[in-house]
């Protein structure tokens, strides 16, 4: 085995562990901290892959963005819904035994699909993909208003959620 393959095969083994905990962890908190982890993992396996613009995109949106929006939203409003019951109920084992046959199928039907192939679009070697979309998503003529409408959003939903969390006077009604 070449070393490659064996941090691969760590990082796959981390990333997997991290998912698992992300469904099986009973604190919310912590479940948004394991999803952090197990969203890195995949950005480094984006990396082996030699796909740097999806593992860039994974770590500014998917773990940037999203994780730490769910992060702050779990904090500002850890008080108003306190989850005593268990998160399992008796039918967990059916569930583990359909996701075991759906990974089953999917597995069988792409290895058994005789037109799966690669296709990977030939591109101008001297044209810098990655910068190529930075000047689009600042450019007024390509995507600056859907970006800047996204981060207003964003935006709006931390502040949304600062002001449900703040603490109300008892005086008020």
């Amino acid at each position: 085995m070449t070393t490659m393959q064996i941090l691969f095969i760590i990082i796959a083994a981390t990333t997997l562990g991290a998912a698992i905990m992300v469904v099986t962890t009973r604190k919310l908190i912590h479940a948004a901290l394991w999803l952090i982890l197990s969203l890195f993992g995949v950005a480094i396996l984006y990396v082996f892959l030699d796909a740097s613009f999806l593992a860039v995109a994974q770590v500014v949106v998917y773990i940037g963005a999203i994780a730490i929006l769910m992060i702050f939203a779990i904090m500002l409003t850890r008080n108003l819904a306190i989850d005593v019951a268990s998160p399992f109920n008796n039918s967990w084992p059916w569930a583990l035994l359909l996701a075991v046959l759906m990974f089953a199928g999917l597995v069988w039907l792409l290895s058994s699909w005789d037109n799966v192939a690669m296709v990977v679009p030939d591109l101008d070697p001297r044209i810098d993909p990655i910068k190529a979309l930075g000047i689009s998503l600042v450019s007024p003529d390509a995507y600056v208003l859907p970006f800047e409408i996204a981060s207003l959003l964003l935006l709006g939903a931390l502040i949304g959620s600062i002001i449900i969390a703040w603490p109300r006077n008892k005086n008020e009604g």
